[in-house]
């Protein structure tokens, strides 16, 4: 997407520009998010097609328009979508939905009933797990069906060697055996399929307890929220000492420990080598989520059990494929249980992994541009009058001492500003949306889409500021374009 100019990009147009299988939408201004958030009509019928763990493909819309017709389906069911017949066996067992007729299909169809729990409860379901019918899957189907005339025009990967060449690319990249690296339908989905795994394999020996390590991704914290009911967090990254006090008495219990390296959105960083050295002491295995370092900038092979990374970010750097992986690390105890791992994923639909394996070719060149951009980005915003606080991985000392090189900062800033929000997040033409490591600029009022609930309420602002989380912040995913016109982009603040 060619967006040097920094031009406004109208509410509901897909990010990146004119591309249907897009993973992100326009939301230019301010009131638009809190027309979203209030689920205004007339927002979201221009919200044609969004992140799709949040919002149903239009082709997923038309898909189910012709199953409806095809088997004869009454109108008082709504047609669900998913990535196999195995993520619904999951959800029906789950939620004890079971379709009333036989479905004959190569993806996941369930049918519930309009108005009722159950569906809210389902679509939550895929929200989290991340377990989506993929657009491109669709986009094959629909145009068999003759129901579309045409594709979407993109380049591809071989088929017959995309597969191998993605894994053989993400093992260079890590630093790992390609047989211990598992492809996902999602970021979540790979998250989920982790610690449903290590749940079961602990079981064994009555550790059922998960900790979670710091006010995480809102859809991390719920995955485990909502599906491990025995679960603790220590919101503190910092303090270690409280977690190793905790452990002196319940190590027996933990069954995992799963944290990000950074946060997001704040970008703090534990100090791993003392996280992970508690780890072995106690015997209990390390997770991590390194989305936003990306392999290129840190290594936790000598720290992680299993390492995570949403595929969807800066290995894509396009926004147009919904893909995650997870990582065994061949030096963990974990590594020869490899497969029951691997057995609760959803593998990613052929075409997705060949556009991946196209895009990724360019994943270690555009993280070392990023960085290069973040870098210079991060000293000017640090002397701007218009800045009133700046959260970026060089504040970090733990992060530091984990960098690959002097550059490798990532390519991610938050920001909150002395001016109002509303006018600087309306005045700015950068890309506005969900997601990250985009190779466009790309900005999302954190808080407001991923917190709203905790915004409108006093309890929700008081467990925003008890976790340090400011609500008028600004999450700023940095791209390739020119960094003098980024950083003019910028200055238009200075005026407000």
């Amino acid at each position: 997407m060619n967006n040097q100019n920094f031009k406004h990009i109208n509410l509901g147009q897909s990010l990146p520009m004119n591309n249907i299988h897009a993973v992100s939408v326009s939301i230019p201004k301010f009131q638009d998010i809190i027309d979203y958030e209030e689920n205004n009509p007339v927002i979201l019928k221009k919200l044609k097609n969004a992140y799709p763990r949040f919002k149903i493909h239009s082709y997923l819309v038309k898909m189910s328009e012709y199953l409806r017709l095809k088997y004869s389906i009454e109108k008082k069911y709504e047609i669900i979508l998913f990535s196999s017949n195995k993520a619904v066996e999951i959800v029906s067992d789950k939620y004890y939905i079971y379709n009333p007729i036989i479905i004959n299909e190569d993806f996941g169809v369930l049918l519930v009933l309009k108005g009722t729990s159950q569906l809210a409860k389902v679509l939550k379901f895929i929200q989290y797990v991340g377990c989506n019918l993929s657009s491109r899957f669709a986009e094959d189907y629909l145009y068999t069906k003759k129901i579309i005339n045409k594709k979407h025009k993109e380049i591809l990967y071989e088929e017959s060697k995309a597969n191998n060449f993605l894994l053989d690319s993400l093992s260079i990249a890590y630093n790992q055996k390609k047989e211990n690296i598992c492809l996902c339908t999602s970021g979540m989905n790979a998250i989920y399929s982790v610690l449903k795994a290590i749940k079961k394999i602990q079981e064994k020996s009555a550790r059922t307890v998960i900790i979670q390590l710091g006010c995480l991704y809102l859809d991390t914290m719920n995955i485990i929220s909502k599906h491990y009911n025995n679960s603790k967090i220590f919101y503190d990254i910092y303090d270690l000492n409280s977690l190793d006090e905790y452990l002196k008495n319940n190590a027996l219990n933990v069954c995992t420990i799963i944290t990000e390296v950074p946060t997001n959105p704040m970008l703090k960083t534990v100090d791993i080598k003392q996280l992970s050295f508690l780890c072995k002491k106690y015997n209990i295995p390390l997770i991590i989520d390194s989305t936003l370092a990306s392999p290129y900038n840190i290594d936790l092979k000598p720290y992680a059990d299993i390492i995570i990374e949403s595929l969807t970010k800066y290995a894509c750097g396009n926004a147009d494929v919904l893909m995650g992986t997870f990582i065994i690390n061949e030096t963990s105890k974990f590594a020869h249980l490899k497969e029951e791992f691997f057995k609760y994923s959803d593998k990613p639909y052929i075409k997705d992994i060949q556009r991946l394996a196209y895009e990724i070719q360019t994943y270690e060149k555009r993280m070392f541009e990023i960085n290069n951009n973040t870098k210079i980005l991060i000293k000017y915003l640090e002397k701007a009058s218009f800045v009133k606080k700046i959260y970026h991985t060089l504040n970090e000392k733990n992060y530091i001492d984990l960098m690959k090189n002097e550059n490798a900062v990532g390519g991610v800033i938050s920001l909150e500003f002395n001016k109002n929000f509303q006018k600087v997040y309306d005045i700015l033409n950068f890309a506005k949306g969900p997601s990250l490591g985009t190779e466009f600029t790309l900005l999302m009022p954190y808080t407001y889409l991923a917190h709203y609930d905790c915004i409108i309420t006093k309890e929700g602002r008081e467990f925003l500021k008890k976790n340090d989380l400011p609500i008028d912040l600004l999450r700023v995913s940095v791209g390739l374009e020119d960094i003098n016109k980024i950083i003019n982009e910028f200055e238009k603040l200075e005026k407000l």
